[in-house]
């Protein structure tokens, strides 16, 4: 087994080749042991030059509302009126503390979620 840092771009497409040349391996066995190390490292490399942006509020709200077939006024009861409504849809306004807990408790979508910018 012989693993190195990743520290290029190159690098790092060699360890994802090699890891799926690895990925029926037996937990336990070398091959298996080696897969969780480059899993590691490869996870490791890609946070630090892929980082993904925190989830933006709003958007949460419009994917939830897709997934369940939600319009505009289905959200009234946890952001208020309609216009209250537009106006957080449309990022005039922000969430208050009451409306984050209604959407959580309503619509489940996560609390850091929609504690993110607005």
């Amino acid at each position: 087994m012989d693993i190195y840092p990743i520290r290029t771009d190159a690098g790092h497409a060699r360890a994802l080749a090699r890891a799926e040349e690895l990925m029926s391996a037996e937990p336990g066995t070398p091959e298996g042991d080696e897969l969780d190390v480059l899993a590691t490292l490869i996870d490791a490399y890609e946070r630090e030059h892929f980082p993904i942006d925190p989830a933006d509020p709003v958007e949460a709200i419009l994917f939830r509302m897709e997934q369940l077939g939600l319009e505009r006024k289905d959200l009234e009861p946890f952001l208020g009126s309609r216009h209250r409504v537009s106006e957080v849809l449309n990022r005039r306004r922000g969430l208050s503390i009451e409306m984050i807990r209604r959407l959580h408790d309503g619509l489940q979508i996560p609390l850091h979620v929609l504690v993110g910018r607005s």
